[in-house]
């Protein structure tokens, strides 16, 4: 059983299924729920609201970030776990593998893809690439 799990946690349906699949089937581990704030994200904003979108997009993309922390712990702690929370800025698949091998973490469960739309896509491929580069178990929730 491993003792450190890390749950890729962006508030989707599927998300709250790993974290609920990670809460279930390793009981005894430390889990800690990361969110990765993606910078490609305030390109697509800038094309579709313009600069005024642009300049904020880091501070509500936090702000997004503590909300969607704040759904994690109360799922976690409606099973009597303490969770950790975790945010990264950078490329997804990139920031959970690099949190994992930084952090000791010897399990990494994710949903197989995230929210809908041009998310969904991105997400998705996120799940592809932690699979094939993580060199700790990853399983997929689907």
């Amino acid at each position: 059983m491993p003792d450190n799990v890390l749950v890729a946690f962006d508030g989707s349906p599927l998300s709250e299924r790993a974290l609920t699949y990670a809460i279930e089937n390793f009981p005894d581990a430390s889990i800690t729920a990361i969110y990765v704030i993606n910078p490609i994200e305030s390109i697509v904003d800038v094309e579709a609201g313009g600069l005024p979108i642009a300049e904020d997009w880091y501070d509500d993309a936090q702000e997004r970030a503590t909300g969607i922390h704040a759904t994690a712990t109360e799922l976690a702690a409606d099973d009597g776990i303490t969770l950790d929370t975790v945010t990264e800025v950078g490329r997804p698949a990139r920031a959970i593998l690099e949190y994992a091998d930084e952090h000791g973490v010897d399990q990494i469960v994710m949903g197989s893809h995230g929210r809908s739309g041009i998310d969904r896509t991105l997400l998705g491929s996120v799940a592809e690439t932690v699979t094939r580069r993580a060199r700790i178990p990853v399983t997929i929730v689907g």
